[in-house]
């Protein structure tokens, strides 16, 4: 028996509110396990939702209030093909265009984004990897989503006001 439950709960507490996510070890335990690492670590505690597209999703989970990205761990297997579904309120890895890149970034999907899922083995067809559910808050997300946005040291699509994760934490 795992020493982490089915179904573990992580709060992630941020400047505009907090909102909880469901995590699904038995479809995505590689990238559960990952975020879980984090989560402990206090990783995510200080960092923003640096991207922000209202009808996609709210990433963040990696870089600090200057837009400067933290040190990660190693990049995980992409688990796209666990047949979740990048649906409003599920949360997914980020990647770069490499499909096993994903490290601490994740997002949240605001809208159905079935583009992100897996169609095929090409990397632009992997998809990305879904490994829980927002499953209280997502009012919240919503706040974050209509955030205005602008550039920012180089990057598009930045909250023009940082939403900070205050906290991450295992709750259940």
């Amino acid at each position: 028996m795992s020493d982490v439950a089915a179904s573990p709960v992580v709060a992630i507490e941020t400047s505009m509110g907090t909102f909880t996510i469901t995590l699904n070890m038995e479809k995505a335990p590689i990238s559960v396990r990952n975020f879980l690492n984090y989560v402990k670590e206090g990783y995510y505690d200080g960092t923003i939702f640096h991207r922000v597209i209202s009808n996609f999703m709210i990433q963040g989970g990696g870089m600090d209030a200057d837009l400067q990205p933290k040190k990660t761990k190693f990049a995980i297997k992409n688990e796209a093909t666990n047949g979740l579904l990048n649906k409003r309120g599920t949360v997914a890895m980020a990647r770069t265009s490499v499909v096993d890149s994903a490290t601490s970034q994740f997002f949240v999907n605001t809208v159905d984004n079935a583009f992100l899922n897996n169609s095929g083995k090409t990397p632009d067809r992997f998809g990305y990897a879904v490994f829980g559910e927002v499953t209280d808050g997502m009012e919240v997300v919503d706040l974050i989503r209509a955030v205005k946005t602008g550039n920012k040291s180089g990057q598009s699509d930045v909250p023009v006001e940082t939403v900070t994760i205050l906290s991450a934490k295992v709750v259940g």
